[in-house]
């Protein structure tokens, strides 16, 4: 695919690719000039464009309204980050933005989704990116709204950098000239090459788990969970782009949306495709690794149960052995003891052979124990 304007090619790589920027920022970094100053809940920044130059930046929402009714044509460009309703209701007054879609846009927690109200359109996003330090995956989520002269995005979270897109695109204002469509599949793309560094440090995760697995770490069960809920939440997050996407080319013809965007387009879904399949093959690896994991541990029970029941039988055959030669030793005791009581009437005592007699039963008892133990195999 040719070069498209401001040097981004079709392949695979992107210049907007998250590994390849700084990490994204509590609030999107305003461009040169004055810009509201971004707080818990507020506008990032407000933009007036025309012809795909930057022609103002307002301080505040109302003359954001005031320039834009004013600088005709143009576009403006608005980003919130965790507004307040009375922002939202103001730029749905002014816009004209549908209940259902401004309702959505006060709350986060929303699916991927694309919706069309009138010449609107609203879009919600689910961006991502990786942590390093704990090895999470950390999603954001982001509400668009495009209208005919307007492009309003609302942030929950701290991805994806938007600033980044901002530059990217008045760095190329041929491309940002045709108008917000063209910012829409801007961020569209950010939000999907954000998935790659996502991507590469779960890939790198599950190497990890696969050796943990095999060397036996107890821990490695809760991992394997955790990643596995990740990637639940990161499938929710790809997959309905795909079919997202796939409506939006199917309305080239409809909204005769520029040759050139139809091409940018094209190659977002292409990547999102693939991330949506890399998704759906880690999530099968982990259900593997998960039961080979399983089967380790019952090996290793079972071994371990295997190990004490032979040390339980080693233990039982001892016992034996000492019980019997307890036996065959008590027996004498026994008859010593009934002899050495001293009673005056005992026949045995005045007896000539009471003694030989006492030593005889001794050693018949002794032998006839001896012999049944053995043949008992306790001996």
């Amino acid at each position: 695919m040719a070069e498209r304007p401001g040097g981004r090619n079709g392949g695979r790589r992107s210049v907007w690719r998250r590994a390849q920027t700084p990490p994204a920022p509590a609030a999107e970094t305003p461009s040169p000039g004055p810009a509201e100053p971004a707080g818990p809940a507020g506008v990032v920044q407000a933009a007036l464009y025309r012809d795909g130059v930057r022609v103002s930046s307002p301080a505040g929402l109302a003359e954001t309204y005031r320039e834009l009714r004013e600088e005709t044509p143009g576009m403006a460009w608005i980003g919130l980050a965790r507004p307040t309703a009375a922002q939202l209701h103001s730029l749905a007054a002014e816009f004209g933005l549908h209940p259902l879609a401004v309702e959505d846009a006060m709350e986060a927690h929303q699916r991927p989704k694309l919706e069309r109200y009138g010449d609107t359109l609203f879009v919600v996003l689910r961006a991502a990116r990786y942590l390093d330090a704990p090895e999470e995956v950390d999603f954001g989520e982001l509400h668009v709204f495009v209208g005919p002269d307007f492009v309003l995005t609302v942030r929950h979270g701290a991805a994806p950098d938007l600033s980044a897109v901002r530059r990217r695109m008045e760095g190329s204002p041929e491309l940002l000239g045709l108008g917000p469509e063209a910012v829409l599949y801007a961020i569209l793309d950010a939000v999907v090459d954000g998935y790659a560094p996502v991507v590469a440090g779960v890939q790198n995760d599950i190497d990890e788990i696969e050796t943990e697995v095999f060397r036996g770490d107890p821990a490695v069960s809760r991992r394997i969970y955790e990643l596995s809920r990740e990637m639940v939440e990161f499938q929710r997050a790809t997959r309905p782009l795909v079919g997202m996407l796939h409506g939006l080319m199917a309305g080239f013809a409809k909204y005769e949306t520029d040759e050139e965007l139809q091409r940018y387009l094209r190659d977002v879904a292409d990547h999102v495709t693939h991330i949506s399949e890399r998704v759906d093959g880690f999530r099968q690896a982990l259900t593997e690794i998960l039961t080979v994991n399983a089967t380790l541990v019952t090996q290793q029970q079972n071994a371990e149960m295997r190990a004490l029941a032979e040390a339980g039988f080693e233990q039982n055959e001892e016992v034996k052995k000492i019980s019997s030669w307890a036996a065959i030793l008590f027996a004498p005791t026994l008859v010593g003891t009934i002899y050495g009581m001293n009673f005056t009437h005992m026949p045995e005592l005045s007896w000539t052979f009471g003694y030989p007699f006492a030593i005889g039963l001794m050693g018949v008892v002794c032998v006839s124990l001896y012999v049944i133990f053995k043949r008992r195999d306790w001996l």
